[in-house]
């Protein structure tokens, strides 16, 4: 039985392989089994570029390009833009009448981000209630299922906390989702940093093979092998973790063995791995191409997609007004 499945992305500037492998390439599969809906969450976006939102705008087709580019097909997968949709804004309000605040306030991300991200005032209502809106994403679908990595579950509880209590405060009106785990390898970037735009270490997913090489070739490996004959450990190094991501089982044995015995040399070490990772790359980069060539336009298929999850958002929505008696 094919079951439902929504999941968006935020328009905040261009994708890159940390996208691909954590996001693109499990939306792949799912939409070979599933009825699947993946937006453009452009007022998500908003929680934290709400003083630069040209990028918003100006990211969301070329994102969908990226995402055609990966494998990710209008014709099997329902594609649209969350603000075109007007019912997540209603639905967002109602949901935000019985969230109680310190279900908010205890979002371990909330936390986090209010720490790491200095650049920006996010002191916001918006930022301190977009699991709701995030709620109200899910299971304005009845979607079943969310893919999310591990670190994202709690935020996916929070769904489910807020789907039972309306549930139980009115009627049975939402699926209550469950989360389809990714397991996903940990892809960071180019400095060893969690892969970002902002942190300048990012390899795009619009990169040609030349900026890629640009962007593999100084990144830092073992420090300990300051000479080619210096005998280093591959577990620490970053270039072997792309390595076991991208290389077949024997060429990461050769590598491993060969960086232990200083048999390779680094530049060898990431030669060999941005070869098997161009092996990804180069169709992408050569199907984009293709796509941006033959006149495709983009915002057709974001119409059509938006009309029917307006459809499916409408419908549920007079669900939810009986339910509520408004």
């Amino acid at each position: 039985m094919r079951k439902r499945v929504l999941s968006g992305m935020r328009p905040s500037g261009k994708l890159h392989l940390g996208h691909y492998i954590g996001v693109l390439a499990n939306w792949k599969k799912l939409q070979e089994e599933n009825d699947c809906f993946f937006f453009a969450a452009d007022w998500h976006a908003l929680t934290t570029e709400y003083d630069n939102t040209g990028i918003i705008r100006e990211s969301v087709e070329d994102m969908i390009v990226d995402w055609m580019a990966s494998g990710i097909d209008p014709k099997k997968a329902t594609l649209f833009v969350q603000s075109h949709v007007p019912e997540h804004a209603e639905l967002h309000l109602l949901l935000s009448m019985i969230t109680p605040l310190s279900w908010l306030e205890r979002n371990p991300t909330y936390k986090e981000q209010l720490k790491e991200i200095t650049t920006r005032d996010l002191h916001t209502y918006g930022f301190l209630g977009y699991p709701v809106l995030m709620a109200s994403d899910i299971i304005m679908y009845d979607a079943s299922l969310v893919p999310v990595g591990i670190d994202q579950l709690p935020h996916l509880e929070l769904t489910r906390e807020i789907a039972r209590r309306f549930n139980f405060l009115y009627r049975e009106t939402f699926v209550i989702p469950d989360a389809q785990l990714t397991e996903t390898p940990k892809l960071m970037g180019t400095d060893n940093r969690k892969m970002s735009k902002s942190y300048g270490n990012a390899i795009l997913l619009s990169d040609t093979a030349d900026e890629v090489w640009a962007k593999v070739r100084p990144m830092v490996t073992d420090p300990a092998r300051q000479r080619r004959t210096d005998k280093g450990n591959p577990e620490i190094c970053n270039v072997f973790s792309y390595h076991k991501i991208f290389s077949d089982e024997d060429t990461v044995g050769k590598v491993d063995l060969g960086c232990r015995s200083a048999g390779i040399g680094c530049i060898e070490c990431k030669k060999l791995m941005f070869e098997r990772m161009e092996k990804v790359l180069k169709p992408i980069r050569e199907e984009r191409a293709r796509i941006v060539e033959s006149g495709i336009s983009v915002r057709d298929i974001l119409d059509e997609g938006t009309e029917k999850a307006k459809k499916v958002a409408a419908a549920k929505l007079t669900e939810v007004r009986d339910a509520v008696r408004i």
